[in-house]
């Protein structure tokens, strides 16, 4: 996979770099996805703890991933459908310029004192349905504003600086929470506006290709990925297994409850999990994985449940740090394989519709994730609820071994 160290040799790199940094688009580009992100990290801490604060409830936690998750569940076919057919820095500006906005009234209401959480909710609906249509726009320009010959160190950047965004900004929304509850959300603001005057000014050399498809075409990822039984088995594996093992939303209580820290220990393990992952990317690019694929897929999903057990029975936040960031490393290791197989098993003329899915796939598993974890916080307790969540996910990784045999006996990604 050319994002983390697979298929890229020295035989297919090129000799200089200088082009890459040197390209005025990739790197407006870059800038523009890094802070679109940045942004959004920083208040996704600031959500929770605002709707904890304003309702005690685990149960509305949770159901701030379900009101993200609904519009890309969806719009998502549509929206990479539109992503082929317009132009994608326009869509993307447009989604920018909305986040800002509606950030923008979130501190506004702070400032007031009159905000209330049906109003955090309708505004996180606006965050999903911008999301579902950036997302796959952002995605599909970058092979158009790349240097030529250049795509696979041009997608490296651009992951390495959203691992960055991912690791930073919930540290600074802490910290930007601990000073005044409006702050995150008016960085967002500007942050987000920045972001989509960067986007404006990217020219592209090379258009984007205009695609007309019928209904049918727009389910064929679907349909592909269900007659695939690797592809099947690997993107349900992480649906499911980080479905039940998403103990994020419940972040806030244990900063708050548990842990008795406050907005800084919240920041601090929103970032512990992207911390662990890109370390782990860092080890996959230089050692990558050469044999037995599939069975590093189950063992790495495993020990995502076993991290995500300590982290629910810790009372100790340097504890929960790592184990957050042991989770990170082992989610991974699973994106690494499940990426490469849909890759290497999917025709070139498929890879959107099918990518399509897989973004589906990986929004249901986290945001209906962090809903579960509230709900089953709800009923049962915070500490048992994440518990359960890390069982459940090793009793998913060992049903999958025998329902997707196929997918266990994987040996090679390249």
């Amino acid at each position: 996979m050319p994002i983390l160290g697979f298929n890229v040799t020295a035989s297919t790199l090129p000799t200089s770099s200088v082009a890459l940094v040197r390209h005025p688009p990739l790197l407006l580009y870059i800038a523009s996805r890094t802070l679109s992100e940045f942004s959004y990290q920083v208040a996704t801490v600031a959500v929770g703890w605002q709707i904890y604060a304003l309702t005690g409830s685990a149960f509305y936690l949770g159901l701030a991933g379900l009101v993200q998750f609904i519009p890309s569940a969806l719009l998502v076919l549509v929206a990479g459908h539109a992503a082929d057919r317009y132009d994608r820095r326009r869509i993307v500006q447009l989604c920018e310029l909305t986040q800002g906005l509606a950030a923008g009234y979130l501190a506004m209401r702070l400032l007031m004192g009159t905000l209330t959480a049906p109003e955090i909710f309708i505004i996180l609906g606006v965050f999903g349905l911008c999301g579902a249509f950036e997302s796959p726009a952002s995605s599909a320009l970058l092979p158009a504003v790349a240097p030529d010959g250049m795509l696979q160190r041009a997608t490296a950047l651009a992951t390495g600086t959203w691992q960055v965004a991912t690791i930073g900004g919930p540290a600074v929304g802490g910290l930007a929470y601990a000073l005044s509850p409006s702050a995150p959300f008016a960085l967002m603001a500007v942050l987000s506006l920045i972001a989509c005057g960067l986007s404006g000014l990217i020219r592209v050399e090379r258009a984007a290709p205009s695609e007309h498809e019928s209904v049918d075409g727009l389910f064929a990822g679907l349909h592909f990925v269900r007659s695939n039984p690797a592809i099947l088995g690997t993107i349900s594996l992480d649906l499911f297994a980080v479905l039940l093992g998403g103990s994020t939303a419940l972040l806030p209580i244990y900063a708050k409850d548990i842990l008795q820290a406050g907005p800084w220990a919240l920041g601090v393990m929103r970032a512990a999990p992207a911390v662990g992952a890109l370390c782990m990317t860092a080890i996959i690019a230089r050692h990558p994985i050469a044999r037995r694929a599939g069975l590093r897929m189950f063992q790495a999903v495993i020990a995502f449940g076993l991290a995500t057990i300590a982290f629910a029975l810790s009372r100790n936040i340097w504890l929960s740090v790592i184990a957050l960031a042991a989770m990170g490393a082992a989610d991974t290791i699973s994106v690494v394989v499940r990426v490469a197989l849909v890759q290497l098993s999917t025709p070139d003329a498929m890879r959107g519709r099918v990518g399509a899915v897989n973004f589906l796939f990986i929004n249901a598993s986290n945001q209906l994730g962090e809903f579960e974890s509230g709900m089953a916080a709800a009923l049962l307790g915070a500490m048992p609820a994440a518990a359960l969540g890390g069982l459940g996910t090793i009793a998913i990784a060992l049903l999958w071994m025998k329902l997707f045999p196929v997918l266990r006996e994987v040996d090679q990604l390249e």
